[in-house]
């Protein structure tokens, strides 16, 4: 009788598996993580002119209460701050109602014309940003130069992302619930706030903290749309306040605002980095 060779893993090897996983992305993010971070937060510390080396080591003379309180007033941070939020909430809150929305209606209907509004709707993922046209649109509304334009380019230009990951996770979904809802009465509405949401919110939380990303650090279209310094967000205000001397980068200052600018996005990562995760390993369960 021939036996049939136990081919489980063994214990051991199993329990070293993830050691080894996570050794090789550390290692992966060393060179493109780590050290970046590194060399921004160090040299945020030093003097200008042992910032200007560009080294990675400690500082031997430590100026950064000085670069923070510069960056801060002079660099406008706090207006900067403010603009950034004024952008990024709203975007966030109008891309997902909008997008989950059109998700559900490209996810269940079989029209062809909703089919070409989907595939319309998509090419925001692959078109270049046309500057040119946007603009002439904005001069038209009166809206060239404003927040308000800024802002509506923004919803505009993230929210067919939005809309691609909501759609392919609303096709996996059985549409049992949303028949049985209105075979009781429900309103399509009722329909979408009780069961589409709820059930669209693991995809919908992955993309919200892509467009958080992505709107902070927007930089292209607030230099051509933003013309007052008075509604310019972090991204512009760096470059006005590194661009702004005539002696040279100040690259000690430089770094400050740097870092100063990605800790929202830093503290944002850290308290939500697990529910991201879960949101992810959802999705690509249901997907």
């Amino acid at each position: 009788m021939t036996t049939v060779p136990n081919v489980r893993r063994h214990p051991r090897r199993r329990a070293l598996m993830p050691i080894i996983r996570y050794t090789a992305l550390s290692l992966f993010a060393l060179p493109w993580i780590v050290l970046p971070f590194w060399m921004v937060l160090v040299n945020s510390f030093k003097t200008e002119g042992e910032a200007n080396g560009l080294t990675m080591s400690w500082p031997t003379e430590w100026a950064a209460g000085e670069n923070f309180s510069t960056v801060i007033t002079a660099g406008h941070y706090f207006t900067g701050l403010r603009n950034s939020l004024f952008i990024a909430v709203p975007t966030i809150v109008a891309v997902l109602l909008l997008a989950s929305m059109a998700a559900w209606s490209y996810g269940r209907s079989k029209s062809r014309t909703l089919k070409f509004t989907y595939l319309a709707s998509i090419l925001s993922i692959v078109l270049p940003p046309a500057i040119i046209p946007t603009t002439f649109v904005l001069q038209q509304l009166d809206l060239n130069g404003s927040a308000l334009g800024y802002l509506l380019t923004v919803i505009g230009t993230r929210v067919g992302g939005v809309i691609f990951l909501a759609t392919g996770f609303v096709r996996a979904l059985p549409p049992d619930m949303e028949e049985a809802a209105e075979i009781d009465g429900a309103s399509h509405w009722q329909v979408y706030r009780h069961i589409i949401l709820p059930m669209l919110s693991p995809v919908l939380f992955v993309g919200t903290v892509i467009m958080i990303i992505s709107v902070w650090n927007d930089f292209y279209f607030a230099l051509f749309l933003l013309q007052d310094s008075a509604s310019a967000t972090l991204p512009l205000t760096l470059y006005q306040f590194a661009s702004a001397s005539t002696h040279g980068v100040r690259w000690n200052l430089v770094f400050t605002h740097v870092l100063l600018t990605s800790l929202p996005l830093i503290i944002t990562y850290i308290v939500l980095q697990r529910r991201v995760l879960a949101g992810l390993a959802e999705g690509g369960v249901k997907g």
